[in-house]
């Protein structure tokens, strides 16, 4: 404190960027947005994390042994009911306890598919390539996370504040576990870093974080090639048709070539090891 003004008994204001009042207003949006750009770049290159391999799936598949307790319970609902024939309600819970324990299968492959890129990244031996990363929270993006822990991998978490859902989740490698407020802000970072994207069974968010990604490499605005895997076919042929859209008109049949969707750990696995490989290790 400024020895004339402790001698009238006056002390110094505060200064801008201490007044929270203010960094929480309207007024100071663009400095809350820039730090949402600059924090995370900054530890970033702290932690050499120069590519990622982004996993998007839905935050509301449970893992196995959830999905299969669900179910279990609602059988016992059943089995204990008396009432011939059984509530609709009820019947509506039967079904979706067993498409629960459907998508569940998918969440043992993200784990699966996270865990074999991580260990193949680290094989080979430059620092932190091709790190896992996920929306930072339960569900598919849990999975991914999951996975490269146990490679002994880091994994980066980019979790988003919502009013429900969305948690981080306990595998992310603490020191890259972000929360981002604007959700452009949060894209900015899955898709700057981005080497390949995993699309596992998911909703609407999923379906955004897709066809932006799909926009953004169709009309070049993003230029450098992305391997994207649409995992899951019997899932996506009922949520999406892409062939509808060639068939109309909207796009190209060559933007079908922008995806490659795989059924299975192995086929995902080596198509991203591959296309990862001939795109930015050869030249290496």
């Amino acid at each position: 404190m400024d020895h004339k003004l402790e001698k009238e008994g006056l002390s110094k204001p505060e200064k801008a960027y201490r007044n929270m009042e203010f960094i929480n207003s309207p007024d100071a949006r663009t400095i809350r947005i820039l730090a949402e750009f600059l924090e995370p770049m900054h530890r970033f290159k702290k932690y050499n994390i120069y590519d990622t391999i982004v996993f998007f799936g839905s935050a509301r598949t449970l893992n196995p042994q959830e999905a299969e307790k669900k179910l279990q319970e609602v059988q016992e609902r059943i089995d204990a009911s008396s009432q011939e024939p059984l509530e609709q309600s009820l019947l509506d819970e039967l079904e979706y306890a067993q498409n629960q324990v459907f998508l569940a299968r998918y969440y043992n492959d993200a784990e699966e598919l996270a865990r074999r890129m991580t260990e193949w990244s680290k094989s080979l031996n430059s620092t932190h390539r091709f790190v896992v990363t996920s929306g930072g929270g339960p569900g598919m993006m849990e999975a991914a996370n999951k996975g490269a822990l146990e490679a002994n991998g880091m994994s980066i978490g980019l979790n988003i504040s919502l009013p429900m859902e969305q948690f981080s989740n306990p595998y992310i490698s603490p020191e890259l576990n972000f929360e981002f407020h604007y959700f452009f802000m949060r894209k900015y970072w899955f898709v700057y870093l981005a080497k390949a994207l995993v699309i596992f069974p998911g909703g609407y968010g999923t379906l955004d974080e897709l066809f932006e990604t799909l926009t953004l490499i169709q009309t070049e605005k993003v230029k450098k090639e992305m391997p994207i895997v649409i995992y899951g076919k019997e899932y996506w042929d009922q949520v999406i048709n892409l062939e509808a859209l060639v068939k109309y008109g909207a796009i190209s049949r060559e933007d079908l070539d922008l995806v490659r969707f795989c059924d299975t750990v192995d086929e995902a696995f080596n198509y991203l090891k591959d296309e990862l490989t001939r795109i930015h290790l050869n030249n290496e």
